[in-house]
């Protein structure tokens, strides 16, 4: 007759549980880091890309392709802006904008990714919802400037947002500029705590 292991902490479920976790956040954790690297643009599909061979040896400069404290916050913050308001050719036009922003072009076209047949709808709702409650607030305002704004641009608009309304135009905008702020908010607050990591590592000896 076989008697049960006594846990820790007097309860088998509770530490069944807790060392499952780890496993669990383990694979988790690989399951994202494989699919950036699946994901992650190469050098070499943009040196192929049509598109960009006019500027091909601008692209493919190796400051565009480092990754540094400053140029993966840029990259992460144009990829939510142009993620949010293309609706096509998204990492190319990322890449396009890389070079004035000097932001990382892999980082920039991966973050496009944020809107797919899953989230767009979601967006695109939410966009329709804020910029109605921001026109609210303009009609108000002498003139309607944001209006007026959107009114005289309404030709180009169209043709970007496909027929999209005024107010998930202002909506999108909105939506991508506080998205990049968040963005690079979020990505220089994770690369410091990932450099502080590293240093952890390397000071107690498992680099």
């Amino acid at each position: 007759m076989t008697s049960a292991r006594p846990s820790r902490n007097g309860t088998g479920s509770a530490s069944s549980s807790g060392s499952s976790k780890i496993p669990a956040d383990r694979a988790l954790w690989l399951r994202g880091v494989g699919w950036i690297r699946r994901n992650l643009p190469r050098r070499e599909q943009f040196e192929k890309n049509r598109w960009l061979r006019p500027v091909a040896h601008r692209v493919l400069a190796p400051a565009l392709w480092r990754f540094t404290r400053r140029s993966v916050p840029r990259g992460v913050a144009l990829g939510m802006a142009t993620g949010i308001l293309a609706p096509v050719a998204q990492i190319v036009l990322s890449a396009f904008l890389a070079l004035p922003f000097r932001a990382n072009i892999p980082t920039a076209a991966l973050t496009t990714f944020i809107t797919n047949p899953f989230t767009t709808p979601a967006i695109w709702l939410l966009a329709y919802w804020l910029g109605g409650w921001v026109l609210h607030f303009d009609a108000a305002v002498p003139g309607h400037p944001i209006s007026a704004k959107v009114g005289a641009h309404m030709g180009w608009l169209h043709w970007l947002l496909a027929e999209a309304g005024p107010a998930t135009i202002v909506g999108l905008i909105l939506l991508a500029a506080i998205g990049a702020v968040i963005g690079h908010v979020a990505a220089t607050i994770g690369w410091r705590l990932w450099i502080a990591r590293k240093w952890r590592r390397r000071h107690h000896g498992k680099s």
